[in-house]
């Protein structure tokens, strides 16, 4: 007997199947049916090993697209290969921004004249991949190559690494080597022109000079430091000898004045003896005036001796000098 089949289970079981396929394909294509992306185009001078269908479009570690097709083109005018990248952007990832995104040449202009550039950048160093990165760099030139116009191009920077291939690529080397090899060519004959010999035999006979010439300092030397010494010696006995002389004047002188005291006490003794005999004598008298006189004279030159003494305590180089003027 057989059994009816059932259509209203059978269309079920249809519709559940084509909801769970619609289901799995919005879940694994992570809602791109309902995201907008507009398509790019920039154009690569290097090498681009790395960097796939499929290779992250990052701003400023946002990622904000993807590369779509990489190709490689003839560029008549500058006779050279570029490589054009095309990359998907998805303006919602730009908040208050989309404006600039939009598929229009005009809109993508004002972001390029604010610094929008394009760069390839390592993505892992140890995979080697590599991604397409966006950032402005105001201060880098917009280099347009304009080879396909059905997209908006955003212009590109070479890398770090490219620009310091460039500038060493740009070095004149061979100027630089020649430079180099005439300057060591310059300061190899220099040296050679130099005689070694010579200059050691000129070294050599400056130090013999400087011998001989200390050697006879020091044999000229001893005969200045004697006479020196000997000079030194005789002025020492001399003023030894000055002051013993100036010792016995002083002794002289005094015996001189020890004399005149005594002379001056038997001169007042008989004085005294002589008053009872001048008394018989007028003041007139020739007698008493000379006497007077005597007395005068005497009492002059014992002030004369005393005031000698006493210059002579004060000055005894006098008696080797002289007496100084006023």
């Amino acid at each position: 007997m057989s059994t009816k089949v059932n259509k209203t289970a059978i269309g079920a079981f249809v519709l559940g199947a084509i909801a769970l396929l619609v289901a799995g394909v919005l879940v694994l294509g992570a809602g791109k049916f309902f995201t907008h992306e507009f398509v790019y185009i920039t154009y690569f001078d290097g090498s681009v090993k790395g960097l796939n269908v499929g290779s992250p479009v990052m701003f400023r570690g946002v990622k904000v697209g993807s590369v779509t097709d990489i190709s490689i083109t003839a560029d008549p005018a500058k006779r050279e290969l570029k490589i054009p990248v095309i990359f998907t952007l998805e303006p919602g990832k730009f908040k208050g921004a989309q404006s600039e995104f939009r598929r229009d040449a005009k809109s993508i202009q004002k972001a390029v004249e604010m610094g929008l550039r394009t760069q390839l950048q390592t993505q892992s160093f140890v995979t080697g991949q590599l991604m397409v990165a966006l950032d402005f760099f105001p201060d880098k030139p917009a280099n347009y190559v304009g080879l396909y116009k059905e997209y908006p191009e955003i212009p590109s920077i070479p890398t770090s690494l490219e620009e310091l291939a460039k500038t060493i690529e740009n070095l004149p080397f061979k100027e630089i080597v020649e430079n180099l090899n005439h300057t060591l060519a310059g300061v190899d004959r220099l040296v050679n022109s130099v005689d070694a010999k010579k200059t050691a035999e000129a070294v050599d006979a400056a130090i013999r000079d400087t011998q001989m010439l200390v050697q006879n300092l020091n044999s000229r030397i001893g005969p200045v430091a004697d006479n020196l010494a000997q000079a030194a010696r005789s002025a020492d006995a001399a003023l030894v000898e000055t002051r013993e002389t100036m010792v016995a004047v002083r002794s002289d002188t005094q015996k001189v004045l020890d004399g005149a005291q005594l002379t001056l006490v038997s001169a007042q003794s008989a004085l005294k003896q002589s008053e009872h005999t001048l008394q018989a004598y007028g003041e007139d008298s020739r007698l008493v005036v000379d006497l007077n006189k005597t007395l005068r004279e005497l009492s002059m030159t014992t002030r004369s001796l005393r005031q000698l003494s006493d210059y002579l305590e004060r000055h005894p180089e006098a008696l080797l000098r002289g007496k100084a003027g006023e």
